[in-house]
């Protein structure tokens, strides 16, 4: 009984966190942290109170079970990690894993379990130390849940639940005693569980809300709760009364969890703004760091957005480049809590950290190699959401680590004819809902292969960076950038300034008197003065004003520069240009002039980078609601 009141499900707990989006809050990890505690010495205790359970036995023999219990755990700490590292060790990252391993490692886990049986302990202690020693990264790991996950919880564990369900018989709860029971039974679960853990972390001087966050959590109960109600009443230490009673509990302070946890502790709102001040590339202080936040669903989109970053680099006189690198992952009914867990808990480290070196996933390989370059700093970031609301991460974190521009992924990559194929449409929403929330700027990245796989260095590579000017805020936030990346060796920028000819201009726009000093053209005027005064002695920047009568012009001119490496376009254009250059808008997040240059009417190998510049917002009903 005291087993099953104070046991904490681990799974569980971490469903509930990721879909609560706490999983890489503080609360989040101390809460995983004491669960995994909580469920080693639940299954140490459960072992001790099966030994003890026996009828008719006397002390010696129970001592006997445990210590040869005591004496397993031991043999399996000692032999099996050695056994399943030397098997880890011949399956490499990109290749196919034996299927004579996956088979070793699930045959070794029931003879785990028929030995804990032949013991007197169940077989499920077994099949539990054996899990614990499996390792949790890299392909062999990933394999092996491949491989069992699916049979696992589509079959074996609906049936679990369906046995107990079973089981319980709520008939055999009747009369005002046995519901007094079960409110009593209730009522000292949620004390022990709630008041324990807000006792304690209060003592270690945690607020409030956080402490009650905490224990509330806490008193989540799952499958290792019905696993220990169904060994007791096969051992008939439980009646069916009190079986019912107590699987009745562990559903109603599962189900009280996340509503409880929702009303006390609300972290997205508890962001602080306060000196969150570089929201955007353009900025008075150019000098000052700039904090990227790059994400990234795949491995295919990696070369791309490491050249774009190294392009992004600056000069040694800046205070440096920090960059984000966040990994987008769907939370889907099939994502393992152990996995989740994990990815999560190395969220945002430094690659310094030693947990992070033992691993082989390519995308942290990749990334360590770039952040060895001077002066960037590199942190792995995982995001694991659903679609619906995977954004909310992205711009949560963004304002968390108080990033100017978030570079997110376009949902099309180029296939090797050179047209561009849906990976997922799901990110397309993605993208737009980015947009609309996001608290700094956003660039949206058309993977064309960018530099190719090889890294974009000074002394072999000559990148050409297009920039397309019509004016407004997104097209000076554009430049800021391509003037950034300029500063780099290997990289040339050019500007091609769209200008309205004379005669058409006078025929469609009576110049005003007296014009206004904050008004985009004069602002685009003041911004490409200052500009000019910057690279005026920089042979890497070319700045080329065209005289154009329609958007027609335009596009020709566009097309002249289609050789170049990338473009960086402004998402929203202003000026009588730009209704011309692209009628139909495919995506919206793109703008006129990207739609332009990902269509097939320009043939160009070129990838897009379409910047949106952060405006801050006005505040609006429904915002303060």
């Amino acid at each position: 009984m005291g087993v099953a009141l104070s046991i904490t499900a681990f799974p569980v707990l971490a469903r509930i966190l990721a879909e609560l989006k706490l999983l890489t809050t503080d609360v989040g990890r101390m809460a995983m942290s004491a669960a995994a505690v909580n469920d080693v010495a639940a299954w140490i205790l459960l072992a001790l109170a099966i030994a003890l359970s026996g009828t008719g036995r006397s002390p010696i023999i129970a001592l006997w079970v445990f210590l040869c219990g005591f004496g397993f755990v031991l043999c399996c700490s000692l032999i099996a990690p050695r056994i399943f590292k030397w098997m880890a060790q011949r399956c490499p990252e990109g290749e196919p894993v034996d299927e004579l391993y996956v088979c070793a490692t699930l045959a070794a886990v029931l003879a785990a379990g028929f030995v804990t049986d032949a013991i007197g302990i169940h077989a499920l202690f077994g099949a539990f130390v054996m899990g614990i020693l499996v390792p949790k990264e890299g392909p062999f790991a990933s394999a092996l849940v491949e491989k069992v996950e699916d049979l696992v919880s589509g079959l074996l564990l609906p049936l679990y639940f369906v046995s107990s369900g079973l089981k319980t018989d709520v008939a055999t709860i009747r009369g005002l005693q046995s519901w007094g029971l079960l409110v009593l039974v209730i009522f000292t679960a949620c004390l022990g569980k709630i008041a324990g853990t807000v006792a304690v972390s209060l003592s270690w001087r945690m607020p409030v809300r956080e402490a009650l966050a905490l224990g509330f959590l806490m008193n989540s109960k799952g499958l290792v709760e019905l696993i220990v109600l169904n060994i007791g009443k096969e051992r008939k230490v439980l009646n069916d009364q009190t079986f019912a009673i107590m699987v009745l509990m562990a559903l109603f302070t599962t189900f009280i969890t996340t509503p409880l946890v929702i009303a006390v502790y609300k972290p997205a709102k508890r962001t602080s703004k306060a000196g969150y001040n570089h929201r955007t590339i353009d900025r008075k202080n150019p000098n000052a760091e700039l904090r990227i936040l790059v994400c990234f669903q795949s491995t295919n989109s990696i070369p791309t957005m490491i050249n774009l970053v190294e392009a992004s680099r600056g000069t040694g006189k800046r205070e440096g480049l920090c960059v984000y690198a966040m990994h987008l992952m769907e939370l889907s009914e099939r994502s393992s809590a152990i996995l989740m867990v994990h990815k999560a808990r190395k969220n945002g480290l430094p690659f310094w950290n030693k947990a992070l070196r033992c691993g082989s996933n390519q995308l942290i390989v990749a990334f360590e190699a770039f952040g060895q370059l001077s002066r960037v700093s590199i942190r792995p970031m995982t995001a694991i959401s659903a679609m619906s609301n995977i954004h909310e991460d992205i711009c949560t974190s963004a304002e968390r680590k108080r990033a100017a521009i978030i570079i997110l992924p376009f949902h099309k990559h180029q296939r090797f004819d050179g047209t561009l194929e849906t990976s997922r449409s799901e990110f397309g929403m993605v993208n737009r809902k980015v947009l609309e929330h996001s608290p700094c700027s956003v660039g949206i990245l058309v993977d064309r292969g960018l530099g190719g796989t090889a890294q974009v260095s000074a002394s072999n590579v000559s990148s050409i960076i297009t920039v397309p000017f019509f004016g407004g805020c997104d097209d000076r936030e554009a430049l800021s950038y391509g003037a950034r990346m300029a500063e780099h060796p290997g990289i040339s920028l050019v500007v091609i300034r769209f200008l309205f000819h004379p005669d058409t201009q006078d025929e469609a726009i009576t110049p005003d008197p007296h014009p206004n000093p904050n008004s985009n053209s004069s602002l685009d005027e003041n911004f490409l003065a200052d500009f000019k005064n910057k690279t005026s002695h920089d042979s890497s920047v070319k700045l080329e004003e065209r005289v154009v009568k329609n958007a027609a012009e335009a596009i020709e001119i566009i097309r002249e520069h289609h050789r170049c490496t990338m473009f960086v376009v402004g998402r929203t254009p202003e000026g009588q240009l730009v209704a011309g250059l692209s009628p139909v808008i495919e995506f919206p997040e793109l703008g006129p002039v990207g739609s332009l240059l990902t269509c097939a009417g320009i043939p160009t190998a070129a990838s897009v980078l379409v910047v949106q510049q952060y405006q801050p917002r006005s505040f609006s009903n429904s915002d303060i609601s």
